[in-house]
């Protein structure tokens, strides 16, 4: 289907597109360049620690996922503190990536209720078995690359075309020297 506008016969479109978002829609996703700051291994390293901790295996008959945080945690004293390190690795990468400090603070949150829920005794295994910390975690890095993916696009999308930028040094002199805000003065 053609998502062009379409004009009618007196010249105007027929849709509702929005001033610019045609330019948005021609960016497209595959133009987007990752930051330097953000590593895509280190987002890939960080869903792979949160699948592998909270979604290795499907339970059979089941729609739940289930991986190695709650076997961990289930051995007394080591394994919540063996899968508190391991969690806090993706906070860290979180935090390399340029994740806000506020998301780093929630992020923090969701390990502190897993580690303190999950080192309680036949109860915390339990409970790690549907708290996906590391899971949400991961998605709260990729909701923030997301709204940073889409104010790039914004923002390349409204800026003016460098190519067609006029400079100082370019200008022909042929313009009005005082092109300043104008004064008007009003007498009774």
């Amino acid at each position: 289907m053609d998502d062009a506008p379409h004009e009618d016969d007196d010249g105007t479109a027929d849709d509702d597109t929005l001033p610019g978002e045609d330019a948005l829609n021609e960016i497209g996703d595959d133009d987007f360049d990752v930051p330097d700051s953000v590593d895509e291994d280190a987002l890939n390293r960080m869903r792979a620690v949160a699948d592998l901790l909270d979604e290795a295996v499907t339970i059979p008959g089941t729609d739940v996922k289930v991986g190695l945080d709650p076997l961990v945690s289930a051995i007394p004293a080591v394994g919540p503190v063996v899968s508190a390190g391991v969690s806090l690795y993706i906070v860290l990468e979180a935090a390399n990536l340029g994740v806000p400090f506020t998301t780093v603070v929630r992020m923090l949150a969701n390990v502190t209720v897993d580690v303190a829920t999950g080192s309680i005794p036949v109860v915390g295994p339990i409970f790690d078995t549907f708290w996906k910390t590391n899971a949400w975690n991961v998605d709260l890095v990729e909701e923030f690359l997301e709204s940073e993916r889409a104010r790039d696009r914004e923002r390349r999308a409204f800026a003016p075309d460098p190519r067609h930028a006029e400079t100082v040094e370019e200008s022909t002199g042929d313009e009005d020297e005082d092109d300043g805000p104008i004064r008007i003065d009003v007498t009774e």
